[in-house]
Formats: C-alpha cells, structure tokens, sequence
C-alpha cells in the first residue's frame, strides 16, 4: 500500500468518526428535547470541541495531500470532497450546540404538545436516519444509498413549511408562551438546516463515487 493510500484511509477514517461524532450530537438533543435529560444537552456542548477539532485536522491532512502527493481522478475528488464535507458536518454541529444551548435554558418550560404539534420528534428521526445512510454511503462509497436522503429531506422540508402557521396558533391560543413557541419554531428552523446540510453531504458522495456535480440540479436521480 502506498503512502498515499495510507493517508487516504486514515482519513476517510477520520470522517466517518467525525460523521459519527455529528450523528451522536443529534441524537443527544433529542433524548434531551423529549425527555427533558439536561446531562445530554450539556453533553452536547462538551462534544461540540471535538467536532471543531475534527475538522481542522482534517482540513490539514487534506491540504498535505493534495501538496504532497498530487492525487488525481477518484482520489482527487475524495479529498475535495471531504474539504466540503467537513464544513457541513461542523455547521451541523453547530446547529446541535444551538438546540442543546436552548434546552439548557428551556427545558423545564416544554409542553408536550408544542413538541407533538410541531413533529420535532419526527425531525429528529428523520435527521437521524439521513446521517446514518450517509455514513453507509461513504463507508461503501455507493452513490446510491447517498440519493435516498433527498426524499428524506423532502420531508423535512414540509415540516419546516406548516411550522410558522403552527407557530401562530399556539400562540393565538396562548399568547404568554409566545417567546417559548417562536423559540421552538427556531429549532425546527435547525433540523431542516440540518437536512440541507446532510444533501449537501449526499451531493459530495456522488460527486466522489460518479464525478457528477448535482449542485443546483432540480433533477438528482
């Protein structure tokens, strides 16, 4: 095995832990949003280093690559990708340490039903499932498995869209918690953040495994 494939492993080794990293930080805001378990939302934030170290490393081991080994085709667009990759793990990281950072502040104050009327839970499910098929994407690179998130994320991005008219009626209905309920409208604001990132994320794979750019492409089949 050459030096360059050795670095190469090491790190698609790095991004898949890093990926994981990412994955752990939503699941933990949603144990701490359903269940009101403040230790997971703190430990959000204590994870949150990690993930930011993570990805400087890796945007080095990606600039000594491509310096020092001068990769082309398939490996090339690996380390190109990986550079995007990294950046849209991190913001996903940062929108978990936003929602851990308002759980911390709000916990006590969560109405079941606000959480139910607005499907946070299946957001967090969908979420989830789309980091998930994306780390068995890379591990295989299949190209394929990448394009199931874009329906995924179709869906969260209805629920994004009824939010604010959710929004409004419970706060017509009880105007006291207006703040809470916009509060909570941010966080579904995030997990549909957190599902564009994770197209982003798909649209790399394939542009690893396929060479093909969907950027901007309405049609990604």
């Amino acid at each position: 095995m050459s030096n360059l494939e050795i670095e190469l492993q090491a790190l698609k080794e790095n991004l898949l832990e890093m990926m994981g990293l990412v994955s752990q930080q939503i699941e933990l805001c949603k144990t701490a949003t359903l269940t009101g378990e403040l230790a997971s939302a703190k430990e959000v934030l204590e994870n949150e280093k990690r993930v930011n170290a993570l990805e400087l490393t890796m945007d080095k081991d990606c600039e000594n690559i491509l310096a020092l080994h001068n990769p082309v085709a398939t490996d090339l667009r690996f380390v190109l990708a990986v550079l995007k990759i990294t950046g849209d793990l991190e913001r996903i990281g940062d929108n978990a340490k936003n929602i851990a950072t308002f759980l911390i502040k709000n916990s006590k104050k969560l109405d079941k039903d606000y959480l139910d009327k607005f499907g946070i839970a299946k957001m967090y499910e969908i979420s989830i499932s789309m980091l998930s098929c994306l780390s068995e994407s890379l591990k295989k690179d299949d190209a394929e498995l990448a394009r199931k998130t874009f329906k995924e994320d179709e869906l969260l991005n209805k629920k994004n869209k009824s939010g604010p008219k959710i929004a409004a009626a419970l706060i017509e209905a009880d105007p006291k918690q207006a703040k809470l309920i916009v509060r909570l409208l941010a966080v579904v604001n995030k997990l549909e953040r957190v599902g564009d990132l994770a197209i982003n994320i798909a649209e790399e794979v394939v542009f690893h495994v396929e060479a093909k750019v969907l950027k901007h492409n309405k049609d990604k089949s």
